[in-house]
């Protein structure tokens, strides 16, 4: 049974979903905050968000269940990703339900300011008829500039185009060869921007790069009348800089739908000529609302059932059937660090991870993270996951490298990490074998063929006459059945150095891994312990 928190209010088609869904209970509690948000959010397993609540990390402090946080919109701004991060749950949005609403929005703050609307009205209102004074300009013509060409930025962008606007846009990951099919033109920078065009808007998320974009400095580039909109969020233009540039005339108009700090009733642009200021309207509409809150539902409803990840905002989004494809190799991934972590058996600095053969042509982020969640999974227990994994590896100061190859080596697809610190370094590599069947194909160079669940013994040794006739007696004596057994020459030649692995029915006691190193030949002698075969961690499974 999953339980689902819903935080704000959303639109009933959202409700109707849960109500109609199988095994799921949701309880709809509004306005929380402090203590009593925190704990609300450690008796469910996901829940659902728009902008009216703030999950900090205190709000998540010690939370132990919840797995999945969904905006009910496209900013995630209110989360704290890195804290929910940390905690292993997932942050998803659904970037495309507003974004008609939000382009409309936009348009309709350019025409407001343009023929000065509200203004206009009130004076109506007041008993004025002063047609003279509020003389517009129209957008035909004119140049638009738009910073962030995602979804948003392009319907805005076609909406201007239709218009007879000119457009010119800045997105570092925009290619000249997709503005040209848009119609637009790109600009390298924003400083080169500036200057050509007659209106503003911004179309990305509130980072430390994009606050205050628009600031004093860049005030002074821009060309005199320059009329400026922000439907996106607030803090990416500058409060202090935009009174200034409409008191000394570098700016014709200001149109604000967000604010730095929401709800906003007090602020110096307020009832200034040529302003025009909405209570962040972009997304306020009956479509947009049922849009977000049924995708939302959805984003929520397929994680907790299938594990399905899509429009993650702290993790690499998988599809069921990419997850599916994944699985076997998410799976051996996890196994390689555990059992690293125990071969290794001390302080690690270093991680290095090698994707060969068609696992490479895949997006293997995902599979470092199952990697790390192994490596952390001893020391830190159930509270590290494929989520949070990567992050924590890298908050513990362990440096973590990927590479890739596409040719085969013995196997169609492998992955071999290798794990360093203290001066210490050991390397394994793991491939799958069928569909669920994992199997250890290096340990420390020596090539071999292994089971890789259950309790193994890994010993290195020479390879000599003798040595695996007294491991066989020593587990005799302590009646522990070896059901599997692999050994891996250093050099394919006999009587060098050679590494063993045995996959054991029982966990060989202490005094039984001593009565090993006893014998003579053999040099070191370890348990690990995997899981069985079939065994997935709960967020595999």
């Amino acid at each position: 049974m999953h339980r689902i928190l819903v935080l704000d209010t959303i639109a009933q088609e959202g409700l109707d979903i849960l109500d109609a869904s199988e095994g799921v209970e949701y309880e709809v509690r509004t306005g929380l905050k402090g203590e009593e948000l925190r704990q609300a959010l450690n008796e469910f397993d996901g829940a659902i968000l728009r902008s009216g609540v703030k999950i900090t990390a205190d709000s998540l402090q010690g939370n132990t269940r919840l797995k999945a946080l969904v905006r009910a919109g496209v900013g995630t701004d209110n989360i704290d990703k890195p804290a929910a991060t940390r905690r292993g749950i997932v942050v998803m949005n659904t970037p495309a339900g507003n974004t008609l609403s939000t382009a409309e929005h936009t348009f309709a703050l350019m025409l407001a300011l343009s023929r000065s609307i509200p203004a206009a009205n009130q004076s109506l209102i007041e008993g004025r008829w002063d047609r003279k004074k509020y003389m517009g300009t129209q957008l035909a013509g004119k140049v638009l500039g738009i910073i962030g060409m995602g979804r948003i930025g392009r319907e805005v962008a076609t909406r201007a185009l239709a218009f007879g606007m000119k457009v010119v846009a800045y997105d570092p990951f925009l290619s000249d060869d997709q503005a040209a099919a848009l119609g637009i033109k790109l600009c390298p920078t924003i400083d080169e921007l500036l200057p050509q065009i007659d209106y503003l808007t911004v179309h990305t998320p509130l980072t430390p790069e994009t606050k205050g974009l628009l600031n004093h400095d860049r005030l002074s580039r821009v060309k005199p009348g320059l009329r400026v909109v922000n439907a996106a969020r607030g803090g990416i233009y500058d409060t202090e800089a935009l009174v200034e540039g409409l008191q000394n005339g570098r700016l014709g108009g200001v149109a604000l739908d967000v604010f730095e700090e929401e709800p906003c009733t007090d602020s110096p642009l307020f009832g200034m000529p040529n302003v025009v200021c909405t209570p962040h309207l972009g997304a306020s509409t009956e479509e947009a609302q049922t849009q977000v809150a049924v995708e939302g539902i959805h984003l929520l409803l397929n994680y907790l059932n299938t594990g399905e990840i899509r429009h993650a905002v702290n993790v690499a989004s998988l599809d069921p059937k990419t997850l599916a494809e994944l699985r076997p190799f998410l799976d051996i991934a996890y196994r390689l660090g555990l059992l690293l972590s125990q071969w290794h058996g001390g302080g690690i600095d270093r991680v290095s991870l090698d994707y060969r053969g068609e696992v490479s042509g895949r997006d293997t982020r995902m599979l470092s993270n199952a990697f790390c969640a192994g490596l952390l999974q001893r020391a830190i227990g159930d509270d590290v996951n494929v989520i949070n994994a990567e992050m924590l590896v890298r908050e513990r100061g362990i440096e973590l490298e990927e590479s890739k190859h596409r040719e085969m080596i013995a196997f169609a697809s492998s992955i071999t990490a290798n794990v360093s610190g203290g001066g210490v370094s050991v390397r394994a590599a793991g491939a799958p074998l069928g569909i669920k069947m994992p199997r250890l194909i290096m340990i420390d160079d020596h090539r071999l063929e292994a089971f890789l669940d259950g309790t193994l013994v890994v010993f290195g040794h020479d390879d000599v006459p003798g040595v695996i006739g007294g491991i066989g007696t020593v587990f005799g004596n302590h009646k522990i059945n070896i059901a599997q057994m692999a050994v891996g020459r250093s050099n394919n030649s006999p009587g060098g150095g050679a590494i063993g692995v045995l996959n054991l029915d029982l966990a060989p006691s202490p005094e039984a891994l001593a009565e090993l190193t006893s014998i003579d030949g053999v040099h070191t002698a370890k348990r690990i312990d995997l899981p069985a075969a079939g065994e997935l961690p709960e967020w595999l499974s």
